[in-house]
C-alpha cells in the first residue's frame, strides 16, 4: 500500500485509501449477522434457496438455465441462457435487462459470470407475489421475442429494442415505432393499477462509461 506498510513489498498501487479495503462495510455485515441470529440467518438462506428454485422450476420450460445440480436444483441464484435466443432473433441480454424495466423490474446480473445471460438472485425477502411477477414478466418477454423471431415483430424496431418507454416518450404526439403504446407501456395487466416509470429511455451505455456529461446547472448558478 502506498500509505502505510502492511506486509511485504510486492503489490499493485493503491486501489482503496483502507489499506485493507473498505472497512465501513463490516458494521454492516456485522449488524446483519447480530440482527439475525443464528436461526434466522439459516432460515433466510433456507428461504432464498427455495425461492430461486421456485422460480428455476417455473422458467426452465422458458429459458435454458445453465449449471444445475445432478438432481436439477440451483443454490441462491441462477442462470438463464439468452445466447441461442440472440441468435435466432437479434435480441440480446441487455434488451431483456431494459425490457424489465417496463415490467417494474430492476434487471438482474448481466452477463456475468457467463457473457449472454441473465443471473437471477432472489433474496429471502421478496414475496412470492413478486417472485410470480418476474417470472410472468419473463415469460411474456420470452413471447415477445418468439414474435421477434416470426416476423409479428419487427427485427429492429420493438418493444425490446427500445426499451425501456418513458411516459414523456409514449404520451408524446410523435409515435412512429411498430407497435401500440400499450405494448410499449402497459405489456402486462398487473402494471394498469401499479406502474413503474422509467426516467430514462434507452441510452448508449459504452459511449456513457466513456464521456461523463454532466446534467447539473453551471457552476455559476451555484455561486449566486
Amino acid at each position: 500500500h502506498s500509505q502505510i506498510e502492511v506486509g511485504g513489498s510486492q503489490a499493485i498501487h493503491a486501489v482503496s485509501s483502507a489499506p485493507f479495503g473498505s472497512s465501513s462495510i463490516l458494521p454492516v455485515s456485522w449488524a446483519y449477522i447480530a440482527m439475525m441470529g443464528g436461526n434466522g440467518l439459516k432460515k433466510a438462506t433456507q428461504v432464498a434457496i427455495l425461492n430461486a428454485n421456485y422460480m428455476a422450476k417455473i422458467l426452465k420450460d422458458h429459458y435454458p438455465i445453465l449449471y444445475r445440480g445432478i438432481s436439477g436444483f440451483i443454490a441462491h441464484e441462477f442462470i438463464i441462457d439468452l445466447r441461442d435466443l440472440k441468435k435466432k432473433s437479434g435480441i440480446s441480454d441487455e434488451d431483456v435487462a431494459k425490457r424489465l424495466m417496463d415490467y417494474g423490474f430492476h434487471a438482474p446480473t448481466m452477463s456475468f459470470p457467463v457473457p449472454g445471460t441473465l443471473m437471477i438472485e432472489p433474496t429471502e425477502s421478496e414475496t412470492k407475489v413478486e417472485l410470480d411477477k418476474f417470472c410472468n414478466s419473463m415469460i411474456s418477454i420470452k413471447k415477445e421475442i418468439m414474435h421477434v423471431v416470426s416476423g409479428k415483430l419487427d427485427a429492429n424496431d420493438n418493444p425490446l429494442k427500445n426499451a425501456p418507454h418513458t411516459a414523456q416518450h409514449v404520451t408524446s404526439d410523435d409515435w412512429n415505432h411498430k407497435y401500440s403504446r400499450q405494448q410499449a407501456s402497459y405489456p402486462a395487466p398487473w402494471l394498469k393499477n401499479h406502474k413503474y416509470w422509467p426516467t430514462v429511455g434507452r441510452v448508449d451505455n459504452a459511449f456513457g462509461d466513456r464521456n461523463l456529461i454532466c446534467t447539473c446547472p453551471p457552476i455559476e448558478e451555484y455561486e449566486e
